[in-house]
């Protein structure tokens, strides 16, 4: 099967085909270059989705990612990175590998069609000059055939005419003879023109135009092949990726898998676990017999012995209780308002960081030292006294973080010798402490703590047990007088002596104003210009169902 013979006269069809397949494989260029467009364009997206959920550093989201289902979570980013990678790869690949070599391949395809048409429409030109050749020898002997036939025809008549002399036929026959002779020219012009014609066609026809056509055949069996072998390659580039994708998403499947509840919830009992032990038993105080109530060690009440002496407190528009969710002060720096296992955790953070930078600031301290002696030993390299002023810089610095850290070293021994044994912890974590609001109001015979999380280290001569608070970092509002919500019979007596608290006396009826939010305090109104905040296990509330706020008990 070959085109210069089947095809031999479809000169016109070849060329249109042959520019359609030119097309072809210029479509499909632009497919695979599109390709890479959307595969960049993917990995991007990859790379900035990654980044996106990556923790932000030295911040909050930074410290949960030392959960284990967080961890795992961070290596899916980071194995997303790596995959957005891989289809930066595939368009590399494909650019190099394809579109590049085939755009190249295009000019050539172009240049050798043009070279191969060109050849074949000069052929057609000559075969064509041949054939006018012909014919106008063919046209050239007509004509002098006629023009020979009509002389000798003139010749006849004049010869047989009586009438004519004798030189006018004579003449008539000269002329008959020159036009036979011109005719008998013309016929050998013509036919040596015919057989050269025929020569020159059989050679166009069965040598010239075949292998044109053969050659052009050939090149669009190559450009066939090669767009075969491009397809080819479109594939394997992205085969090449696959082992390599597989890895990242095993990673990823490994990362799941090492996802720990166990360890999670052990992590939560570390960050949150307040190091209190819980309140012990409330001893029963019998009215019926003449004798003065005692209150058990671990009772959240406190009394004095004697007649207490009574200690009102106006009307505060002072700073409110800090374990309210509204408070919003600053943490003190020994970490005071923090339960002990969480105190003794910040205090112990602060410690390596100030050794850290202890660390830092010592080796620079060294480098600046060996510095200053090679500038004594070699002048030439630079001023040793150059170097003084920062060398007294970086000393000073360490002393004063070396004094830093012994403060807070004092305050981590003091928590760690006020804390139980490590063993006994798990049985000693309080539920009354959250992220944001810490309030312990336990006081127990061997430790004593107050709501903030600092110790009183002695027991106290008097056996009045104070509720303490620190410092209150909000103010109230200035706004109308809450509405009352209810009334409160006081249980036991209470001295308010922080700010924001109220003192009460056993027996007495006050007015609630603000329900017990969970941090074991009630905010309480004596008059209409007194109120504050007292324990609510100090009070029995009797809550109005159709006040405002209220809560319906059932």
């Amino acid at each position: 099967m070959s085109w210069g013979t089947e095809l031999w006269d479809q000169f016109d069809n070849l060329e249109k085909h042959t520019q359609w397949g030119i097309d072809i494989l210029e479509k499909y260029i632009k497919f695979v270059k599109e390709r890479t467009e959307i595969e960049l364009s993917y990995a991007k997206q990859l790379r900035n989705l990654s980044k996106k959920y990556q923790p932000k550093k030295n911040s909050k989201e930074e410290e949960e990612y030392k959960y284990t289902a967080c961890k795992a979570f961070l290596s899916t980013l980071n194995e997303m990175n790596d995959y957005a990678g891989q289809h930066e790869v595939i368009s590399e690949n494909m650019t190099s590998q394809i579109t590049v070599d085939l755009m190249r391949y295009v000019q050539e395809l172009k240049q050798e069609r043009k070279s191969n048409f060109h050849d074949g429409r000069k052929a057609q030109q000559h075969i064509e000059t041949c054939w006018k050749q012909l014919e106008s020898s063919k046209r050239r002997f007509e004509r002098d055939c006629k023009e020979a036939d009509r002389a000798q025809q003139y010749f006849e008549k004049m010869d047989a005419d009586i009438n004519v002399t004798k030189a006018d036929v004579e003449k008539a026959r000269q002329q008959a003879q020159i036009r036979q002779q011109m005719a008998e020219d013309s016929k050998a012009d013509y036919s040596l023109i015919l057989q050269r014609f025929n020569q020159e066609q059989w050679e166009y026809y069965h040598t010239h135009i075949p292998n044109i056509f053969q050659k052009i055949q050939e090149m669009e069996e190559r450009r066939i092949v090669r767009i075969g072998e491009s397809m080819k390659t479109y594939a394997e580039v992205d085969r090449q990726v696959i082992p390599i994708i597989g890895k990242c998403l095993d990673e990823i499947v490994k990362a799941a898998e090492s996802i720990d509840q166990k360890n999670d919830s052990q992590l939560v009992v570390e960050a949150y676990k307040s190091g209190f032990e819980p309140p012990g038993d409330i001893e029963f105080e019998d009215y019926t017999q003449p004798m003065k109530r005692t209150v058990s060690d671990n009772s959240l009440s406190s009394s004095k012995e004697g007649k207490p002496e009574l200690r009102f407190g106006g009307k505060s528009r002072g700073k409110l209780w800090p374990f309210i969710k509204k408070n919003k002060g600053v943490t003190p720096e020994d970490f005071s308002n923090f339960p002990p296992e969480q105190r003794r955790k910040k205090l112990q953070q602060k410690v390596d960081d100030l050794n850290r930078e202890i660390q830092k600031e010592t080796d620079q301290r060294d480098a600046i030292t060996k510095m200053k002696d090679v500038y004594l030993k070699n002048p030439q390299m630079g001023d040793p006294a150059s170097l003084d002023q920062k060398l007294t810089e970086v000393t000073q610095n360490i002393e004063k973080l070396q004094l830093e850290a012994q403060k807070f070293e004092a305050w981590l021994a003091e928590v760690e010798g006020r804390l139980p044994a490590r063993s006994e912890q798990a049985r000693r974590q309080s539920g009354l402490y959250d992220g944001q609001t810490h309030q312990t109001v336990t006081n127990c015979a061997q430790d004593r703590e107050s709501p903030d999380g600092s110790y009183t280290e002695e027991q106290s001569q008097e056996s009045e047990h104070k509720v303490l608070a620190p410092d209150f970092d909000d103010e109230f509002d200035d706004e109308e007088p809450l509405p009352a919500i209810g009334t409160c019979k006081a249980l036991y007596t209470f001295e308010g002596q922080n700010e924001g608290t109220i003192s009460v006396v056993e027996g007495e009826t006050l007015s609630v104003i603000e329900e017990d939010k969970g941090d074991g305090w009630t905010r309480i109104r004596r008059n209409e210009d007194e109120e504050g905040y007292v324990p609510t296990s100090y009070v029995e509330v009797y809550l109005d169902k159709n006040a405002k706020g209220a809560k319906t008990y059932i």
